[in-house]
């Protein structure tokens, strides 16, 4: 039975919720809804001035007002606000906490698991629903691909959504009957306290790489925000950490220093949680999943697992999303079921299948280690050669593109295209990438329109070799300049497999007639 809850609004009282925060023009400030948008602010809302890297939202204040919002949230007194406002040294985060307060604390009647890590943070959260929804747990879930109640589904727009939108969606799982969720959390929403005040039953560490440095400028700031995820979690809780990458290693004595329990998983290192690699194969992998020396009561304590998705990076993703399921009261059994009932993630090494001769996959690899390890992964799985098609975004880190450059040419051939060019010139950007491929290596094609490069890997393309067409995976636009248009690789590469077969067999018809005439 869905949990019953109070009808929106819920009016909260900012003194008893920010003890900590001071007011000015009153005593008491009592409110319904908050928003950061001065646009959408009610007469019973509190508008959350929030000082971002491009926009400062204390200028924005006086609209609020004029707009009709009761009050504002700021870190200083602002002099030309007429309303009440509530002072706090983290407005973020506060406005994080008035977020799930507003919509009647909607965190405390959910286990919820986060994810973190610069790769596999989708499919592990897909996984652990599927786990969880197998095991008549209903999941919701919120990541880069999708937000969902457990019954509404919707596009999403950030990986993890801004506060008054998570709470809200966290909100709609109770009474859709959720008892879980799993949420993305990128570093962005990690350093902007996005999910301030959320407990967590387990957070699960991927892996920790180079990303985001345009905006977090180095390792060590991009480490730091990845582990505030340790913030988050409850004392009974479990961090779930991947031994296997030095990065997310990194964080182990911090997760112990904090108290917290840690789950430790891998392939080679030694680890709680172990995965034995039984076969692998462009379809798939079966690995022994073994809880021998986790301290988690589990009979048997090991079993074996096929998954659909191939590569051992997606094995280590099994891994993460079963510690969190055992940590939950999920039995092995129903972890396997549901492991094994997830066929595909949308653009992670999803396979096109159209009748051609050698695999095609599209995967969202847009970083070097992420790239590194599906190439990789591909290599060992394929008889001949690995084609890789991939680009760097613009208006992004620079310093990532001869990474993906050097990353590629783990490839037997290299395609390097646009990705999403944004306001940079595409020439400019793949000069950058090629930068990074090891001198010598020459076996690469530049074509800057993405749909021909496609077509050009689709035509090198050999029985026995293998597609990748990485760096956009799920995504349904390209950004050129300032404009979104419709680009979505799953449907060009479809549409010219599809092409390319209908060419082929008019070809062997025409050839059939030829010979038919002939001989007559």
């Amino acid at each position: 039975m869905p949990l019953s809850l109070p009808d929106l609004p819920s009016p909260v009282s900012l003194r008893r919720l920010l003890p900590d925060a001071s007011f000015v023009g009153c005593g008491e400030v009592i409110v319904n809804d908050a928003t950061d948008d001065s646009r959408l602010v009610t007469e019973d809302s509190v508008f959350a001035a929030i000082c971002g890297t491009r926009i400062d939202g204390r200028e924005f204040a006086a609209d609020a007002v004029a707009n009709g919002c009761s009050a504002v949230l700021t870190d200083r007194p602002l002099s030309d606000v007429t309303v009440p406002q509530c002072v706090v040294p983290n407005v973020r985060a506060a406005y994080a906490r008035i977020c799930n307060a507003v919509s009647g604390k909607p965190t405390s009647r959910l286990q919820i698991a986060g994810v973190t890590g610069t790769n596999g943070k989708t499919t592990t959260t897909w996984m652990l629903r599927s786990i969880l929804d197998t095991a008549d747990r209903r999941c919701g879930l919120l990541g880069t691909i999708e937000y969902s109640d457990g019954n509404v589904t919707s596009p999403a727009s950030l990986t993890t959504p801004g506060p008054r939108s998570v709470f809200l969606w966290l909100r709609r799982m109770i009474e859709n009957g959720c008892r879980h969720a799993a949420i993305e959390l990128s570093s962005h929403a990690l350093s902007q306290d996005r999910i301030a005040g959320t407990p967590l039953a387990a957070a699960i560490i991927t892996n920790v790489t180079q990303d985001h440095f345009d905006y977090h400028s180095n390792f060590e700031t991009y480490l730091a925000a990845k582990s505030k995820i340790l913030d988050y979690v409850v004392k009974d809780g479990i961090v779930a950490i991947n031994m296997d990458d030095p990065g997310s290693a990194e964080l182990r004595d911090k997760a112990l220093t904090a108290g917290h329990r840690v789950v430790s998983f891998a392939i080679t290192q030694s680890a709680a949680l172990k995965a034995e690699v039984l076969d692998e194969n462009a379809k798939g992998s079966r690995f022994r999943l073994s809880t021998t020396d986790l301290n988690v009561p589990t009979d048997p304590n090991e079993i074996e697992i096929t998954t659909a998705l191939p590569g051992r990076h997606n094995i280590l993703n099994c891994l993460g999303a079963a510690a969190a399921a055992l940590h939950m009261g999920v039995t092995l059994a129903d972890i396997r079921a549901g492991l094994e009932g997830l066929s595909s993630v949308p653009g992670r090494l999803e396979p096109i299948n159209c009748g051609q001769l050698c695999p095609v996959f599209i995967d969202y690899a847009h970083t070097d280690d992420a790239l590194r390890q599906v190439v990789d992964s591909l290599q060992s799985l394929t008889t001949g050669r690995v084609l890789c098609v991939f680009g760097a975004g613009g208006d992004r880190d620079h310093s990532k593109r001869p990474l993906l450059g050097e990353a590629a040419s783990h490839a037997d051939f290299a395609i390097v295209t646009s990705d999403n060019p944004r306001t940079e010139e595409p020439l400019g950007i793949i000069e950058e990438v090629v930068a990074g491929f090891p001198h010598g290596f020459a076996s690469f094609h530049v074509e800057p329109n993405r749909r021909r490069a496609i077509e050009y890997a689709l035509a090198e393309a050999h029985p026995g070799d293998c597609v990748l067409i990485a760096g956009k995976g799920h995504e349904s636009e390209q950004i050129v300049g300032t404009d979104r248009l419709p680009f979505d690789d799953r449907l060009v590469a479809r549409e010219i497999l599809i092409r390319r077969q209908s060419a082929s067999e008019t070809q062997v018809t025409a050839a059939t007639y030829s010979a038919t005439t002939t001989s007559k």
